[in-house]
């Protein structure tokens, strides 16, 4: 069992730290919200700590699943920030969905410090933190990925390194860009459906056994067709997340198209209220439109 320190506990993050508590390692946790981490503490039986390089200090693993690129370099840099704390040979891994941008310049602040940086985005929402069931795509070294590996699976079903440091990430982006499609596609049969006088259920039941099916659609559909959208990863980080996607496709040549218009359709969700919502409400969006 190691010594441990977890950055963030918001919606992914607190089960998380649950979880590598839970299989015996010594955490001890940091929030933005000190009402938070003391609140976990007091659950799980582990510490908190009033800085992120307090928690940082001793510990073999530091994990972190914050906001945005800044919140990020928040809780690296600076005199508090976990990266002041932090041993030689120790291991950052980082859960939060970011750009390549700000994982390389931490990957390379973090070997000048002498320990490692790895990029470990995750996919599979909250049911898949609670249930340590998520999906982790990562990148830096091999021998540092190696040797966190074990610590990650504590919460992951599937955990592979991909390449260097900001594989990771882009493979966050490749994720991301899959579920924009995805998720518009589905919204648009289902209020197709609607509009055509079909039960939408019987519909997707039989949809779904074949090439149309994904997890989406066997997930999400009842709870979009009773206009419930408080059920998944909310629209606005989608859109922060389809932000980073376009921005390095500008970066490396790639066109896409079709994020770049499912990004504007979540942007009128946004106007009607719903940057909250779950990313299945585009449905809410056709719905306004008659």
């Amino acid at each position: 069992m190691a010594k441990l320190a977890f950055l963030g506990l918001g919606v992914m993050g607190y089960p998380m730290a649950g979880h590598l508590s839970a299989a015996g390692h010594d955490v001890c946790v940091y929030n933005r919200t000190a009402a938070k981490a003391e609140k976990w503490a007091a659950q799980h039986g582990g510490r908190h700590a009033a800085t992120p390089r307090e928690a940082a200090q001793g510990a073999a693993f530091v994990m972190a699943c914050v906001g945005n690129d800044d919140d990020l370099r928040s809780v690296c840099l600076g005199a508090d920030g976990a990266f002041a704390g932090m041993g030689a040979g120790a291991i950052f891994v980082d859960h939060t969905t970011v750009s390549a941008k700000v994982t390389r310049e931490l990957y390379e602040a973090a070997k000048a410090g002498g320990f490692g940086f790895v990029d470990a985005p995750v996919s599979g929402g909250q049911a898949g933190a609670e249930n340590g069931q998520l999906s982790i795509m990562c990148g830096g070294d091999e021998a540092h990925y190696t040797a966190a590996e074990p610590v990650i699976a504590t919460y992951a079903k599937l955990c592979r390194r991909i390449g260097e440091s900001g594989a990771g990430q882009m493979t966050k982006m490749a994720n991301q860009i899959a579920i924009a499609g995805l998720v518009q596609g589905l919204s648009e049969a289902l209020h197709f459906a609607e509009k055509a006088g079909l039960d939408g259920h019987a519909v997707v039941e039989v949809i779904s056994q074949g090439a149309a099916g994904s997890w989406q659609m066997s997930n999400r559909y009842k709870t979009m067709l009773d206009g419930h959208w408080t059920h998944g990863f909310a629209v606005d980080w989608m859109r922060k997340d389809l932000g980073i996607c376009l921005d390095t496709a500008d970066e490396v040549g790639a066109s896409l198209p079709v994020t770049a218009l499912v990004d504007q359709f979540y942007k009128d969700v946004q106007k009607m209220g719903g940057g909250r919502w779950d990313t299945s409400s585009l449905l809410a969006r056709l719905r306004k439109m008659g």
